[in-house]
């Protein structure tokens, strides 16, 4: 079996589809798969909004479906992957090559007040189609086939959960102790540490007046809040919500816990504030998986999250949970783990644990599923008419049924690592 894997959207930056995108190749090689990719290396970046957008929509159209399926045809492909949703029409060169599609999560769909109205209705028309179209659907965790099923009407013969890996590590360098913390100091006060952007879902709001609350409450005991990634200074509403317990920081102080941003680190800068921070907070209203606390616990940082089908399923026992938009109850948390130091190192081990749990090979071998089903729905049924368009919208930047869709395993953590 040879696979085209479209690659496009792994070369926009670091994100996690680029990291889904990077572990899945290596775990195919690592079975002997055929693996073609392919990207549109013409591609400006991500527009903003605006004309720059819509440059960007009309060139993904036509990689979409002029470029890959001329690209799928000439290197004689049985299954083109499409890392998401997106399918292109099929046409006589392209008959007889099978679709596979990943969708990671319907956020869209199911807090559509927290993305540009435009974009939510053009992602839900257009995702669900290309869902429809494809031959074979790999959900990244059972809370997305769940959505993928009630949601879209997909058949759950076509649908294929394949969890993720645990994010950058490999399953064997968290067994061997490979990705253990190194003692790290990179702040001269104790932090807190957020690992991501700033996208309304992700509830920064929510973070931020928690750790108002904290430093009110504890004063100069009161650790920082550093934010890693690309992330605006505060908004209005947040010193607004905020304004009870005191203006949000914005610079370092040896005496007062304040708000650090930095900006976009790298790997490494990266790896050394999750070393040295006191735990990690995602406070995100829904995702599908949670690389970033995947990857913080693979690290052994103790990770506290907002409670969510995605977040429970990914971090089972090992996460302090805590219920969403409540910065009360999220500091209520915080502080009592900065006073408990045995909560906070069983929730490390814990977090070791279940990441260890994860594999990228068994990630793959469960897209082999995929692949192989969508070869035989694609004999069976004839070619897809193709739906859907490439991830670049006006933002910047049917079988129900009760049945599950095909996992084996169902539970990572119920199944043994693969080396």
């Amino acid at each position: 079996m040879k696979v085209l894997l479209d690659t496009s959207y792994a070369r926009r930056g670091a994100s996690g589809t680029a990291t889904y995108v990077e572990r899945l190749l290596a775990g195919l090689d690592e079975l002997n798969v055929t693996v073609v990719p392919v990207a549109d290396e013409g591609r400006p970046a991500p527009g903003g909004g605006g004309w720059r957008s819509a440059r960007n929509l009309l060139r993904d159209r036509w990689w979409l479906d002029v470029a890959l399926p001329r690209l799928a045809a000439h290197h004689g492909a049985d299954v083109v992957h499409h890392p998401l949703p997106a399918t292109f029409r099929t046409r006589r060169a392209t008959a007889g090559i099978a679709q596979v599609i990943t969708v990671h999560d319907l956020a869209f769909e199911l807090l559509p007040e927290h993305f540009d109205p435009r974009f939510a209705k053009w992602a839900s028309r257009t995702h669900r189609a290309a869902a429809l179209a494809a031959d074979a659907v790999v959900a990244v965790s059972r809370t997305t086939a769940h959505d993928v099923r009630e949601r879209w009407g997909v058949p759950v013969d076509r649908i294929v959960v394949a969890p993720h890996g645990p994010g950058q590590w490999r399953a064997r360098e968290i067994r061997h102790g490979e990705t253990v913390r190194a003692p790290s100091v990179p702040l001269d006060r104790p932090y807190l540490l957020y690992v991501g952007d700033d996208e309304p879902r992700k509830d920064l709001p929510t973070l931020r007046a928690a750790h108002a609350l904290l430093r009110d409450r504890l004063g100069a005991a009161a650790p920082d809040l550093v934010l890693a990634g690309r992330v605006r200074a505060p908004e209005r509403d947040v010193r607004e919500r905020a304004a009870a317990t005191g203006p949000v920081a914005d610079g370092p102080s040896s005496s007062v816990a304040v708000e650090r941003r930095v900006d976009a680190p790298d790997r490494e800068a990266l790896l050394s504030l999750m070393d040295g921070a006191l735990a990690l907070v995602h406070p995100a209203l829904h995702e599908g998986v949670g690389l970033t606390p995947l990857e913080a616990m693979a690290r052994g940082l103790p990770v506290v999250v907002a409670r969510s089908p995605g977040l429970t399923e990914t971090c089972q026992d090992a996460a302090a949970y805590v219920p969403p938009r409540d910065p009360t109850a999220l500091a209520d948390v915080l502080q009592a783990l900065i006073a408990d130091p045995r909560r906070l190192d069983a929730l490390a081990v814990a977090g070791r644990r279940v990441a260890g749990d994860r594999s990228w090979t068994i990630a793959a071998r469960r897209h082999v599923e995929a692949y192989t089903l969508a070869v035989e729905h694609a004999r069976r049924n004839g070619p897809p008419t193709g739906s859907g368009d490439p991830d670049e919208g006006p933002r910047a930047g049917g079988d129900g049924g009760a049945a599950r869709p095909s996992e084996k395993p169902v539970d990572p953590a119920a199944t043994p690592a693969s080396p």
